[in-house]
């Protein structure tokens, strides 16, 4: 066991593994599929305004537990915020977070709080972070809506977010490999 193990893991009830990222939502309509007769072109009232706002989330596979908050960008300072709220709304937890490669996740005058770990994913595989997947859940239900202004589409959002459940978004992040070795892990 690792010096830095032998030190933290006392302190803490238990070792949780949550998937971590963030994801913009914008007026720009979000086109998909429509089901026409056959030989009619699908049609559908679209929007090009750039207004939009980021939602960082993190969800723990094993259980479905997430927890989401709304930025108006992305940088450094609102990862920092995200990252305070998460640790205090865990507090008796030793969180390890898996992340992607983004500048602001490695910066320097980001303080990672005590009872956070980070784990970066390999680069350029966004494939590997489940929550990507909750990412496409919630945008699936945005297709070919049209919102007046930024207000609208944040309750829709917030609407969502309160729809899923916990055993919805375990059986989007639950990939085979992080559950299997979570229960080999034996920690967990």
């Amino acid at each position: 066991m690792s010096q830095y193990a032998a030190i933290v893991l006392p302190t803490y009830k238990n070792i949780r593994y949550f998937v971590q990222d963030e994801s913009r939502f914008g007026l720009k309509t979000i086109e998909g599929r429509r089901i026409t007769l056959k030989g009619v072109k699908p049609t559908g009232d679209w929007q090009w305004q750039f207004q939009a706002f980021w939602l960082y989330g993190a969800v723990e596979p094993l259980t479905g537990e997430s927890f989401f908050w709304q930025f108006s960008h992305v940088d450094t300072e609102c990862y920092q915020q995200f990252l305070n709220k998460f640790a205090a709304s865990n507090p008796n937890s030793l969180n390890i977070i898996q992340v992607d490669n983004g500048l602001f996740h490695k910066a320097k005058k980001l303080q990672i709080p005590e009872n956070i770990i980070l784990l970066f994913q390999p680069p350029h595989s966004p494939e590997l972070n489940p929550i990507e997947r909750v990412w496409e859940h919630l945008k699936r239900n945005l297709k070919w809506e049209l919102f007046d202004n930024l207000e609208h589409l944040r309750i829709k959002v917030a609407e969502l977010l309160a729809q899923l459940t916990s055993e919805v978004a375990a059986s989007l992040t639950g990939y085979d490999f992080i559950l299997n070795a979570l229960s080999v892990a034996n920690i967990f």
